[in-house]
């Protein structure tokens, strides 16, 4: 099944709508079964609500979390796939996965189980090696306070 999300057509990406892939777990609750590329606020695993408009479903609210966190990450144009290769293993090896949107946009999942400090001290040494820029879509995690730096949004 698939769950529609209406986008700004005005943000950078220019989509009036993203569709993810879910799991039916009730009268229109599903559960999140692909990483967004675009959406703000949802998560891989996260349950949501839907409406039913022309024979589809959109997407109403967010039923419960799946705990899993989102960023984007945009590959520079020097980035080589070896390089990438270097800087994403660390993430790999939390157990983060991502899906390819284009040859320069990548969309990451950072599962419940994984360290989100980790995950973020990988994707920051990332952007300081220039292989790649990136942005939060939604943080799922629980978090520590931590007085140096301010994580998830």
């Amino acid at each position: 099944m698939k769950v529609i999300f209406r986008l700004e057509e005005s943000d950078w990406h220019s989509h009036a709508t993203e569709s993810m892939w879910a799991r039916s777990e009730g009268t229109n609750r599903f559960r999140l079964e692909n990483i967004p590329f675009y959406v703000y606020g949802v998560s891989y695993g996260d349950l949501v609500t839907t409406v039913i408009e022309e024979g589809q479903h959109f997407f109403q609210g967010v039923s419960e979390r799946g705990g899993h966190s989102t960023y984007r990450v945009f590959l520079t144009e020097e980035a080589s796939e070896e390089r990438f290769d270097e800087y994403s293993s660390a993430l790999r090896s939390l157990g983060c996965t991502y899906e390819r949107a284009t040859d320069y946009l990548i969309a990451l999942d950072v599962p419940l189980e994984a360290d989100i400090y980790k995950a973020y001290d990988a994707l920051e040494r990332g952007m300081s090696a220039e292989v790649w820029d990136f942005e939060e879509g939604h943080c799922g995690h629980r978090l520590k306070m931590r007085q140096e730096r301010h994580f998830c949004g």
